[in-house]
């Protein structure tokens, strides 16, 4: 039985409460292009999902991020603490300017750092795409005060899109709302009629621009999609069969980043760590235009 007193909160313990939790031997991830070495835990490399490093046996306190850049290791290591455990969306580090695959594995000096301060690191990719209490397209949509009433986007057997009622009825005057609520610029890609058809609006997180995501809207007669991604690029096809359905079907579309759209699940997470009894901090990250 998990223990409120920090001193008692095992760390194993933990782990199984949040796999429980975030049902995640029923789910699918892949990150078998991730670089896996001697400090990556056996279970991460046959299910990509749960414990990556297991380097402590007690939880004092968790620091909840988006993506584990070396930004945010190097925050976490410079707090001195021991015996914590960093929890975050993502398993590698993520930077859309370097050239080619955007992704990066977390450098070895890092990890090995990492395990001399004793600092566990847990991931939650797919389960927390996976609509509920603290995902990422719900999370996204309660942050903008939409309305829920639906749900879509079917990816590896669960849904991860939202659709949501909303107040404004222009897509020009949604754009300017969703940037006075991230804090940044976002972009909006006019594909057809400025205004929002039956008042609906879909959000899919993250790396949104797929062509099923698009096929989807388009039978539900929906004009407004929110993600996180909308850049064109050119050797990924389904990128690039979404950007060709939008422009079809007349979709309108507005990305406000990849890191962005994700982060408010990861400071929902905060407060599922907290009813636990473990103090519980988020750690901001870096959002990057160029995802737009």
């Amino acid at each position: 039985m998990l223990n409120n007193r920090l001193q008692d909160m095992k760390a194993k313990m933990l782990y199984a409460k949040l796999d429980k939790d975030f049902s995640i031997e029923s789910l699918k991830d892949d990150w078998s292009f991730m670089r896996f070495n001697e400090y990556i835990s056996p279970l991460f490399k046959k299910r990509y999902m749960g414990i990556v490093l297991d380097n402590t046996e007690e939880v004092k306190k968790v620091y909840t991020a988006t993506i584990p850049d070396t930004d945010i290791l190097e925050k976490l290591i410079h707090t001195g603490e021991t015996d914590i455990l960093l929890f975050s969306h993502h398993a590698m580090g993520y930077d859309p300017t370097i050239k080619g695959f955007p992704f990066y594995n977390i450098p070895e000096d890092y990890l090995e750092k990492l395990k001399q301060q004793r600092i566990s690191f847990y991931v939650l990719h797919a389960p927390l795409d996976k609509n509920g209490e603290y995902s990422t397209s719900v999370s996204l949509a309660k942050k903008l005060n939409l309305e829920i009433i639906d749900e879509f986007c079917e990816y590896e057997g669960v849904k991860c899109g939202v659709i949501c009622k909303t107040g404004i009825k222009k897509a020009t005057k949604l754009a300017e709302y969703i940037c006075s609520m991230v804090g940044h610029e976002v972009k909006l890609i006019r594909s057809g009629d400025d205004v929002i058809h039956d008042s609906r609006v879909a959000i899919a997180a993250g790396g949104g621009s797929v062509g099923f995501a698009a096929k989807e809207l388009s039978g539900l007669g929906i004009n407004m999609y929110i993600t996180g991604c909308t850049r064109l690029v050119p050797s990924v096809e389904p990128i690039m069969e979404f950007h060709r359905i939008i422009s079809e079907r007349k979709i309108n579309v507005i990305g406000a980043t990849h890191y962005t759209t994700e982060k408010y699940a990861c400071i929902a997470m905060v407060r599922y760590f907290e009813k636990l009894g473990i103090p519980a901090e988020f750690l901001e990250g870096r959002y990057y235009l160029e995802d737009l």
